[in-house]
């Protein structure tokens, strides 16, 4: 009996190593890849298009935040979405779909609605 738990927790202490070391190997790529920026066809960066109204102007749609994850057993993250929709139901599929497409694709629940 006492070799069979050993054995377990041998097992499991490798495996918890194995999840560790592959969870910090994630983080420091994360750390060290430079960020991906919209490049249009000249090579030139994309630069930012000029708003259409002012600053001051009342905005309508909903910010979203979503409690997100890469993995099963991680910590969860607030992930925020910007929608212009009206609906807070269209608006929290918005940030779903926005969530996944970022590569998250554990989505817990929804952390806060708010109108803009």
């Amino acid at each position: 009996m006492e070799t069979e738990l050993s054995e377990f927790e041998q097992q499991m202490r490798r495996e918890i190593n194995a999840f560790m070391d592959s969870e910090q190997e994630t983080r420091r790529k994360a750390a060290t890849s430079p960020p991906e920026w919209p490049v249009e066809e000249g090579g030139e960066p994309k630069t930012k298009a000029p708003r259409s109204k002012p600053a001051g102007a009342p905005r309508t749609g909903h910010l979203v935040k979503l409690a997100v994850r890469t993995k099963q057993l991680e910590m969860d993250s607030v992930f925020e979405h910007v929608s212009s929709s009206i609906s807070k139901v269209e608006a929290q599929l918005e940030a779903e779909k926005a969530a996944r497409k970022a590569g998250y694709p554990i989505i817990g629940y929804v952390v806060e609605t708010r109108r803009l």
